[in-house]
Parts: structure tokens; C-alpha cells; sequence
């Protein structure tokens, strides 16, 4: 059966969060604090169900348990992706993720393997990627003597920049960028450093030790190249592929028929409008295209977001 699994998307309220999910989305947001789309997950803390069709109201966790075939019968505990669009009003708090062994050891989890692509920014933005410490000793007292002016690096950023972030990566998104990001079906962040803020009166949960544990000293950049192919109706550039995901751009510009190399393909809609084989499709749009769908046909003028492992 060719049917599309087109998902619900779930917000999540955060403290540096803002509208613009409501206002260059169209979501019906829950509050004017929105800084997260899980716009496709199969995750325990916001799992995507399907919106219409044979597996109308059912979650993405429960088809990956009980029609594994949807996925190619491919092997894993979990749904190994997870898609978000992310507002930041304001700067998120300085953070590093684990890899799967420390994950798992500590976590019972995943590890956060992730990418950063910009849908926009504000001019002169920027973002915090790595940290200047040559060895754990000098990171220790540099975080002990609170100088994160001197610790983190900031890069410039601009729409369509992609930027890969691996565990033991100090990192954060900072206000005025909205960005999709394709991740680890993981939820783990330690917290290194957050401004300090309060939330509900009180300052936020850090995580110094795990985060010294975790942090990959010294730092070294992960560098993108884009690889672009040009089609008949479409340009599709490949911005990222590591062990965990390839992370693409289409952009479609007539009609453009394309195969189904991939046990399945997540599809986010980040501009525009078109339809894909007799479905309509349009900015905020989130489907998966599971395994066995064959060839699919993209027509009208507008810009996608795909990944697949």
C-alpha cells in the first residue's frame, strides 16, 4: 500500500522561546514562549501521530514497533531520527551532548549526534561552536573561574548555513535564529553554562561534571561541503552525511520525479507549496515516505528538508 505518513507536530514552551512557529509557520502555537517543533518524532517526550489515513491517530513509536516493515525492517531499539524546527527569542543556554557510550552507560540512550540548518536569522547573527581550552585542565578552570568569555568560540551564521554538531561539542543556538534541526532520536543535554537565568524563581539545572566528562578537548570544527545535483525540476543539495544521517535540500522549481534509494526519507516543507504525487503540500508540512513507496513526483514551487539514515 503507497500511502504517505503525514504527522502531527508537537510544541514544546521554553524559556528563550518566542512565535515565530505561529507567524512564519502557521502553527496553532500553546504560548507565546514556543521554542520547539518536534515536527517529526518517535521519542518519549513528544511522539508524532499520524493525521490521517489507514494509521490515522497512531504514534510513530507505535508503527516502529508494530510495522517495523513501514522503516525498511531495519534493526534499533528506537526510531533512530528526529526532526525539530527551533525559535530562539532569546540565546539558549551553553550545552554539550554524549556520545552513545556514555549515553547508554549514564542514560540509558541514545547519544546526540545533530545538525543545525538556518531558516533564517537576524543580521550579524551569530552561534556558540566549540571552546578554546587546549586540555581538560585549563577547561576545569576556565568553567571554575566563570570565564565563558574566554572558553566558547562564536561563529557568523546566515540563512541556509548548515552546521553539524557532534557529542562533546560545546555548543548554543542564540536569539534571533530559527533553525531545523535533524538529530539522534535522543532527549540528553547537560547544561554547562545558562546566563544566570531563573525559571519559575530559580536558576535551571547544570550539569558541570557530566559536561566535563563529555567535552572533547581540544576542540576541532566539523567542516560541510555542499554536493549538488541539478535535475529536471529540481536542485537537490546534499549538505551533510555522517554515520547517523544524510541531510538534503530540494528545492523544486516545475516537477521533478525522484526514486526511493532509502528505506525511508523524513520530509519537512520549509517553503513554498506543490504536491507531491496527488497530495498538497505546504510550508509546515511534515510527512515520512516509508520503505516500498517506489518513485514520487514532486510538482509546484517550493523548498524541503529531507534526511534518512
Amino acid at each position: 500500500m503507497k500511502e504517505i505518513l503525514f504527522l502531527n507536530p508537537i510544541f514544546k514552551t521554553m524559556i528563550w522561546g518566542g512565535e515565530k512557529l505561529k507567524t512564519e509557520f502557521g502553527y496553532h502555537i500553546p504560548a507565546p514562549n514556543t521554542g520547539e517543533c518536534w515536527a517529526i518524532s518517535a521519542h518519549e517526550n513528544g511522539d508524532c501521530t499520524v493525521k490521517s489515513g489507514a494509521f490515522e491517530g497512531k504514534t510513530l513509536s507505535y508503527l516502529w514497533r508494530h510495522r517495523r516493515d513501514l522503516f525498511g525492517n531495519i534493526e534499533g531499539e528506537v526510531f533512530p531520527l528526529l526532526v525539530k524546527i527551533i525559535d530562539a527569542k532569546d540565546d539558549l543556554s551553553i550545552q554539550v551532548h554524549p556520545d552513545d557510550t556514555y549515553a547508554k552507560e549514564h542514560e540509558n540512550s541514545l547519544g546526540k549526534t545533530e545538525c543545525w540548518y538556518i531558516l533564517d536569522c537576524e543580521e550579524n547573527s551569530e552561534i556558540v561552536i566549540g571552546h578554546n581550552a587546549k586540555n581538560k585542565a585549563e577547561l576545569i578552570e576556565m568553567i571554575s573561574q566563570n570565564r565563558w568569555s574566554d572558553l566558547i568560540r562564536t561563529r557568523p551564521v546566515k540563512k541556509g548555513d548548515l552546521f553539524q554538531i557532534n557529542p562533546g561539542t560545546v555548543h548554543a543556538i542564540r536569539k534571533g535564529t530559527l533553525i531545523l534541526e535533524t538529530q539522534q532520536n535522543s532527549d540528553i543535554t547537560y547544561r554547562l553554562y545558562d546566563y544566570g537565568r531563573l525559571y519559575q524563581g530559580k536558576p535551571r539545572q547544570l550539569h558541570i561534571e557530566k559536561s566535563i566528562d563529555v567535552i572533547t578537548c581540544p576542540h576541532t570544527d566539523t567542516e560541510t561541503e555542499d554536493k549538488i545535483t541539478q535535475l529536471d525540476g529540481c536542485t537537490i543539495t546534499q549538505k551533510i552525511s555522517c554515520p547517523y544521517y544524510t541531510v538534503s535540500h530540494i528545492k523544486v522549481a516545475g516537477t521533478a520525479t525522484l526514486p526511493q534509494p532509502h528505506p525511508f526519507i523524513n520530509v519537512s516543507v520549509i517553503a513554498g507549496s506543490g504536491q507531491i504525487d496527488s497530495h498538497p503540500i505546504g510550508k509546515g508540512d511534515h510527512f515520512i515516505i516509508p520503505a516500498n513507496f517506489g518513485n514520487f513526483t514532486l510538482g509546484g514551487n517550493m523548498e524541503l528538508m529531507v534526511s534518512h539514515i
